[in-house]
């Protein structure tokens, strides 16, 4: 079926899939077949990696294609009159997609089709995997910075429930501690300040889209179900994300609505817990154009309950920590002839956490005894609308976002002493007390930039943003079976900003890049429910007074391409985090903003079947912002000193084989206080420099190891095989002799199988084969710390049935 009208169109075809030059030549012989059986052929004889999320399309009828070729030569001579073409992801690696260009043609001659072939002799050089997340849309190879891009498919349903743990599987770079889901904190690049959710900002910064999705809040845990790709940048990223991008950003980006196509896919599953319960999970996705190629919306919804598997003997329960998760999206787009795409969405989503989900090493890895329930519960709001207008190399972005997340957690709480002389200690058998909190936070951000895309990663960008958020943090105590309101905080920032960055080509090999962002913010704080309002502010007079900082942070880089292949680069970044004031058991005190500075060297190599990039930075932080544990038992804030972190990175992926292909990553990191502050030792003196010389949760190695093995079964069948390995080595809970518990030396796998034929695909998912125990976070409840040895085993061996249709 050959519909090319002439040579020339075949060249035009052949643009959408660039090659490089030196790309390895194949005898390939594939015959007119389906789609889904031809790139199966065509991925085993030239190794390249060929996929299409249309499932549909896999029906459609190709072109027989043989000869010495290149697999993107031969994807363009397959592909020709089909309807659909080849966009290159990565030098070995292509997506398959329907062809918004394409009109049927005549029938093409013999002649014409052996002019097309002859004229794709000489392929343009490759085009590079795209980071969006630059806002500049920077190709990877000219990118001063290490990056880890993750695609979508990467990301299957099993593994979409999990939501960010799913990325610490793909990414050593990333860290989590292990509160529970919707409760914890991320970290990247060895810079992580503490273990609680407190009124500190984030040092990673999280972003749905081109939305912020949190700033003080912990991680709200989105399920990545439907997604296109997530892009890592390491940090600090300051020019481009302001505050709170310490240790880099996360950017996940959800797939957009297809304007010519219905699209309905579900999926379900059944989940077994070694020493547990039986969870499940389900969602589907329904893609509608409402106005052909102008207009379309897509809905995402989905649900889980996922198992417990602790036990309390205080209580008399079995399996006390499950953990309900419920939620959607729904996203519209609009495009016209004109480059303007106007995009708008809605995500909410919930998770109820039933108890908490750690136990004590003296009663057993899985068990605890407690007196009460700790449940824990995550609402989170997003909506976002942003426009875009593309003309020649320029780009107008503009965006308005508001996200809402509120948290609730509660933890068994201290012995009571008796009423009638609370000056005595308690019993043995008192009653104990239940303290509980809120983090309530609103966040409105309004950006635009305007932007021009060059060749080969130049170009420049300037852009104004607006943001204002207001964090809320209730707390309060359970005192013989009445009530009773502590002293609450609430921080509001509003920050106003300009920034811009700017890549001139000094050589043909070598790239300049220069940034900076001014940013001038209002902080105010209030208290909230003051437990001793005449004695509110005994430590600090002037905690409860507006502040103004500005901020300048600067950035330079530089990427020089050696050759097609390797990339040298280096960059220098700094970051920020403004104040607040933060409660001290009944009193309320500031804490200042604190600001790195960080120097980083590393080299990118990508050849066809091989890659491999390193990098080490060296980070300067002053000042740190922290949380601490009090005397009674109590979370609170300080600036505990100064400190500096050395990082070593390195990631690679290998293709051996056609169908196998393996890849893996290493981090060391060193972190120490070189300076702690004279009010830490005055305030907090368990927390002398001596116990206190490490920063928290962030591991001193962490290794991973991955492969990916697919073949063809039969005519119609495919199987895939993917599983991983990664090592989690030791760090301490936080600051000081009290919180400086090892926590971590742990060894994680998984194993997923994948079945699919037709519009079918069946799957089981196994995790932590070896049904490993370790120690993932060391802490339940703050206030037991002093007399318990709390841990936060591995989720035990479990395994999952799905299956995952599209109608």
């Amino acid at each position: 079926m050959l519909r090319l009208a002439s040579p020339i169109a075949a060249i035009a075809v052949l643009c959408a899939v660039p090659a490089q030059a030196q790309e390895v030549r194949h005898s390939v012989d594939v015959p007119e077949s389906r789609l889904d059986q031809a790139v199966r052929a065509l991925g085993r004889q030239t190794g390249a990696s060929i996929g299409f999320r249309e499932r549909k399309l896999g029906n459609l009828r190709v072109s027989a294609t043989e000869g010495d070729l290149t697999a993107g030569e031969a994807l363009v001579l397959m592909l020709r009159g089909s309807g659909v073409r080849a966009r290159r992801m990565g030098k070995s690696a292509f997506l398959i997609e329907t062809d918004p260009d394409w009109k049927p043609q005549a029938r093409e001659t013999r002649a014409q089709a052996s002019a097309a072939r002859a004229a794709i002799k000489e392929p343009p050089p490759i085009v590079d995997i795209i980071v969006t997340a630059s806002k500049r849309d920077i190709p990877i190879s000219a990118y001063p910075g290490m990056v880890h891009v993750m695609e979508g498919d990467r990301i299957s349903a099993a593994s979409g429930r999990k939501g960010t743990e799913a990325l610490e599987a793909l990414s050593a770079s990333i860290v989590s501690t292990h509160l529970g889901p919707g409760r914890n904190k991320l970290f990247i690049r060895g810079i992580a300040d503490s273990s609680f959710v407190g009124p500190t900002q984030a040092t990673v910064g999280q972003y749905w889209g081109n939305s912020r999705i949190t700033y003080s809040a912990p991680d709200p845990n989105l399920k990545l179900y439907d997604i296109g790709r997530v892009e890592v940048l390491e940090g600090p990223q300051g020019t481009l994300y302001g505050a709170g991008s310490l240790g880099g950003i996360v950017r996940v980006i959800p797939r957009e609505p297809k304007l010519d196509r219905i699209e309905v896919a579900g999926w379900a599953g059944i989940e077994a817990v070694n020493h547990g319960e039986i969870g499940f999970d389900g969602g589907a996705v329904i893609n509608l154009p409402i106005v052909e190629d102008r207009l379309a919306m897509r809905v995402v919804g989905f649900g889980a309950v996922e198992n417990g598997y602790i036990d309390d003997l205080g209580r008399g329960l079995n399996d006390v920590n499950d953990v309900d998760s419920f939620g959607g999206r729904i996203s519209l787009r609009y495009v016209d002839d004109e480059g303007l795409t106007v995009d708008g969405s809605l995500v909410g989503q919930r998770i109820d956490g039933k108890d908490s989900q750690y136990s004590e090493r003296q009663l057993g890895e899985l068990v605890r005894s407690s007196t009460m329930a700790q449940p824990y519960r995550n609402d989170f709001l997003l909506t976002d609308l942003v426009v875009r207008k593309s003309w020649d190399e320029y780009e107008l972005t503009a965006s308005l976002g508001y996200a809402d997340q509120y948290v609730f957690e509660r933890f068994e709480g201290p012995a009571l002493p008796d009423p009638e002389n609370s000056l005595l200690a308690p019993a043995a058998d008192a009653p104990v007390a239940s303290y509980t909190q809120s983090n309530d936070q609103s966040m409105l951000t309004a950006e635009a930039r305007l932007a021009r895309h060059g060749p080969d990663g130049t170009g420049w960008m300037i852009a104004a943003s607006l943001l204002r958020n207001e964090a809320r943090l209730d707390r309060g105590m359970d005192l013989f079976l009445a009530p009773n309101p502590l002293t609450g905080i609430s921080n509001t920032v509003e920050e106003v900003t300009v920034y811009g960055e700017a890549t001139l080509a000094a050589s043909d090999k070598l790239n300049l890049t220069f940034g900076g962002r001014l940013s001038h913010s209002k902080l105010s704080s209030k208290v909230v429910d003051p437990v001793l309002p005449e004695m509110i502010y005994l430590f600090d007079p002037e905690a409860g007074d507006s502040r103004k900082e500005t901020e300048f942070l600067p950035s330079a880089g530089l990427a020089y391409q050696l050759n097609d292949d390797l990339t040298l680069f280096a960059r220098y970044q700094e970051g920020f985090r403004p104040g607040g004031i933060a409660v001290r058991r009944e009193f309320v005190q500031r804490y200042e903003a604190d600001q790195l500075q960080m120097v980083e060297g590393g080299a990118r190599y990508r050849g066809a079947d091989f890659e491999l990039e390193a990098s080490a930075s060296w980070t300067d932080w002053s000042n740190i912002q922290a949380d601490l544990i009090d005397g009674f038992g109590f979370p609170t804030t300080a600036n505990v000193g100064d400190g500096r972190v050395l990082s070593v990175g390195v990631s690679g992926r290998w293709r051996p084989l056609p169908s196998l292909s393996l890849d893996g990553s290493v981090y060391f990191n060193s972190s120490r206080v070189t300076d702690q502050a004279q009010i830490l030792r005055a305030v907090f003196p368990e927390t002398a420099l001596s116990e206190f010389d490490r920063l928290p949760n962030i591991a001193d190695a962490i290794g991973r190891l991955a492969f990916t093995w697919s073949t063809a079964i039969g005519a119609d069948t495919d199987f895939e095989l993917t599983g991983f390995g990664r090592y989690v080595g030791k760090s301490v809970l936080g600051v000081g002799a009290l919180l400086g518990r090892l926590q971590g030396d742990y060894f994680d796998t998984g194993l997923e199988v994948r079945l699919g034929r037709g519009r079918t695909h069946y799957s089981l998912a196994l995790t932590n084969l070896l049904d490993s125990k370790g120690n993932r976070f060391a802490l339940g409840s703050p206030f037991q710390l002093h007399d318990f040895d709390q841990i936060t085993s591995l989720k035990p061996r479990s395994i999952r049935l799905g299956v995952e249709i599209d109608f």
